[in-house]
Formats: C-alpha cells, sequence, structure tokens
C-alpha cells in the first residue's frame, strides 16, 4: 500500500478512536404538567437534565444518579405531606428552580423538603422555595454541598418543638450554605460534627435558635442576621470558629451565645435590642473585638470561668446593665485598645480619647441586685446610692468586676445610633 494510504487511514482510525472516547453530549428531559418526573429521572443517564415545566406534580421524588433537576418558571413538587419530599442518593446531583412543598410531619423519620443521604457529595440546591416542609433541608454526611439562595418556610402551625429544623447539617465537611432565608422552623441552621464549613449572607428568624452549632470546628459565620427568634447564634462545643460581620437582633434571649468554645475569632459583630447581648460561659482563649453592643437589656452575661480572652475594640451602649458578672476576682479587659462604655463617668483630660481613670462594670449594688430582683425598685433611693458610694471608698466592700484601664471616649463605631430600639415583639 502506497505510503500517503496508509497515512491517511492510519489518521482516520486515530480520528474515529478519539470520538469514541468522548463522552456522549449530556441529553435534557422535559416534564410537561400531567407527566411523570420520576419517569424523566429514571429514564435519564447520569449528567443528563431534567427540565420541568410550570405546574403541580404529586408525589416523591428519587434522584439516584448524578444529574440537574431544573424548574422552569417555578413549578411544584408536592409531597402530599408524606415522606420526604425529593430524596438524593447519588453524587454530583444538582436541584434548583423549584417549590419544595409539603413534606410529612414525623420527626421520629426526620421527614425533609429535600433529604441529601449519605455519600451524596457536592450536591447543589439553590434558587428553590421550600414550602410547609418538617426539614427544609436534611443533610446526612454529605461532602462540599452547595445550599445557595433558597427560601425556607416550615410548618409554623405546628409547636416549636415538633418543627424541624430549616437547614440540617449532620457529619458533614466543607459545605456552603450561602444567602437563604429561613423562618417558622425549629432551629434555622443546625450544624452538628460539621467542619469546614462556610455561612455567609443568610437571613434567619422567627425561629428558636437563628442558628445552633454542636460540636463543629474551623466554621466560618459572617455576614448573617438573625431577628426574632429565641436566641440568634449558638456556638456550643465549638472551636476554631470565624464569626464576624452579623447582625444578631430583638432576640427574645440571646444575641450570640459562646458556650464552651476556644480559639475562635468574634469580631464586628452588630449584638443590639436582645435580652442578653452575649452570653460567654466556659469561653477560653477567644479574640471578642470590635463588636458593637447596643441597647440590650444586659450587654454580656459573663460566667463559668470565661477567661483568657482578649476583649478589645468593643463597643458597649446603652444597655441597661453593661456586664453581669459573678466571680472572685477581677477579670481586666481592654489592656491593649480599651473599650467603650458609655456609663463611664471618668474624664480625659490629656485629650487622647482614653479615659483617665480606668472603668469598672460592677459594684456592691449589682451583685446585690442580681440575688434580691425587688431591690432594682430602690436603685434611685438615697440609702442604696450612699450604699454604691461607700462600696467604692472600701475596698473590702467592691465586688470582684470587669475592669478595662483603657476606657475610649467614643465609639468605634460611628452608626451605632440606628440599632436603638429593635427589640423582640410582646403581645403586652
Amino acid at each position: 500500500m502506497p505510503l500517503p494510504s496508509r497515512l491517511f487511514r492510519l489518521v482516520a482510525a486515530m480520528a474515529l478512536a478519539a470520538t469514541l472516547a468522548l463522552p456522549a453530549a449530556a441529553a435534557v428531559w422535559r416534564v410537561q404538567p400531567g407527566e411523570s418526573v420520576q419517569a424523566a429521572i429514571d429514564a435519564a443517564a447520569p449528567g443528563d437534565t431534567v427540565e420541568i415545566a410550570r405546574g403541580r406534580y404529586p408525589g416523591h421524588l428519587l434522584v439516584a444518579k448524578p444529574l440537574t433537576l431544573r424548574g422552569i418558571e417555578r413549578p411544584t413538587i408536592d409531597g402530599e405531606l408524606k415522606e420526604n419530599t425529593i430524596s438524593v442518593k447519588a453524587e454530583d446531583v444538582t436541584i434548583e428552580g423549584l417549590i419544595v412543598a409539603n413534606s410529612g410531619g414525623d420527626t421520629l423519620y426526620q421527614h425533609a423538603g429535600i433529604y441529601i443521604y449519605p455519600g451524596s457529595h457536592r450536591a447543589v440546591v439553590r434558587n428553590c422555595d421550600f414550602s410547609y416542609t418538617l426539614f427544609g433541608l436534611w443533610i446526612e454526611k454529605a461532602d462540599d454541598v452547595l445550599i445557595e439562595n433558597n427560601l425556607i418556610t416550615g410548618k409554623r402551625d405546628f409547636d416549636s418543638p415538633k418543627r424541624g429544623n430549616g437547614i440540617q447539617l449532620y457529619n458533614t465537611q466543607r459545605a456552603r450554605i450561602i444567602g437563604n432565608n429561613v423562618s417558622f422552623v425549629r432551629d434555622a441552621i443546625y450544624v452538628d460534627v460539621s467542619h469546614d464549613a462556610i455561612f455567609r449572607g443568610n437571613k434567619l428568624h422567627h425561629s428558636r435558635y437563628g442558628t445552633h452549632y454542636m460540636t463543629s470546628y474551623r466554621n466560618i459565620w459572617e455576614d448573617n442576621e438573625t431577628w426574632y427568634n429565641r436566641g440568634g447564634l449558638a456556638l456550643m462545643e465549638v472551636r476554631d470558629q470565624i464569626v464576624r460581620n452579623n447582625r444578631a437582633w430583638g432576640n427574645s434571649d440571646h444575641g450570640i451565645m459562646l458556650r464552651t468554645i476556644q480559639d475562635a475569632v468574634i469580631e464586628n459583630n452588630v449584638v443590639a435590642g436582645n435580652q442578653r447581648g452575649f452570653f460567654i460561659y466556659d469561653a477560653e482563649y477567644n479574640e471578642i473585638r470590635g463588636n458593637s453592643v447596643i441597647d440590650n437589656v444586659v450587654g454580656i452575661h459573663l460566667w463559668a470561668g470565661s477567661k483568657n480572652n482578649q476583649v478589645e475594640g468593643n463597643d458597649f451602649i446603652a444597655n441597661r446593665e453593661q456586664i453581669r458578672y459573678v466571680a472572685a476576682r477581677d477579670m481586666v479587659w481592654g489592656e491593649k485598645l480599651g473599650n467603650h462604655w458609655s456609663n463611664y463617668l471618668g474624664w480625659d483630660r490629656n485629650g487622647d480619647g482614653i479615659g483617665d481613670v480606668r472603668y469598672e462594670a460592677n459594684d456592691m449594688v449589682d451583685r446585690l441586685s442580681w440575688r434580691h430582683p425587688m431591690m432594682k425598685l430602690l436603685l434611685a433611693s438615697p440609702a442604696v446610692q450612699t450604699l454604691r458610694l461607700v462600696g467604692q471608698q472600701f475596698p473590702l466592700l467592691r465586688a470582684p468586676s470587669i475592669v478595662d484601664p483603657n476606657p475610649r471616649m467614643t465609639p468605634h463605631n460611628p452608626e451605632w445610633s440606628q440599632w436603638r430600639g429593635r427589640y423582640f415583639p410582646r403581645s403586652d
């Protein structure tokens, strides 16, 4: 055979082999009202897309292969109040643009709008509305998930303890929970044994906790807003957290709870109008800096050996009690930069912006009023004022306190006043 002919056949064979090696182009399966979404899922090949036209589709869906489930003009998948509305049991599944409605209501079986089962790594759920679901999303042992821009509303007619959580993470790694709006659930986001996650730009309201962390490490919580919950952000038994630029306001108990937490950075958060701004319990070796603690009943409730924390550059403004602290010895905050205290009565003779005498948060009268709340009726009386003065003059009667040797004369946050008056709504 002449050389050019041989070369031509060799090139043709190589081209055919390369063509056969290419993956087949992903197909798009389209479902119209009255047709079965599950039938299209079953017929699709891995990597295909199932597009669902606007309409209502009753029944439950099982996605057991990697594919994309996409709603066109927001169709409704209706679970008819039974079981999970959608179950995911495969890697690389994307669900977007759907209304996911009416899951079952049994907490024993953890019924969810979308249940992402163990091993379903890299699942993506975005731009979906969850309506009347017990748990919005339950994510279990599935890594690298992305949950983004979803609206989740729970079964609001259920008593709070009988509702599920909006987004539940259990034993996951590297989740990204971004831009979701969650309300009328038990806990808007519940995080258990889940590490290296990012929670950013979520709005969490009208629930028990905005978020509830348990035994989870190296997570980032930033630019989230929690309001009208019992508690805004609860971090419990965790390490290496970054909690920054969040807004926790109008919660009926605490804005941010730090309980049994170490090696965390809590910075530049606004905590306003709560019963307690911060509740800090058994917290050590954390950095608490640049936060605005405004117009809470108690600015910070500090308890149970919470020590060795760096507390610098915070504003404590218009809290009815700046600090509630019960211990056997003073604790020093603000050794480097100092904090601003709106009830500081000292002076600044040299004009350097730092008070000339140290700030002390509590005295003997404060301790007595905590033990005997009815005493608050007499706080303005001459007898109580005399007792406060005597406690200042005689160290033996002085109560241990939070002490700031460098109290700042002006707030770090010039826009603090916009956060006044944002309280939890009460029926009376």
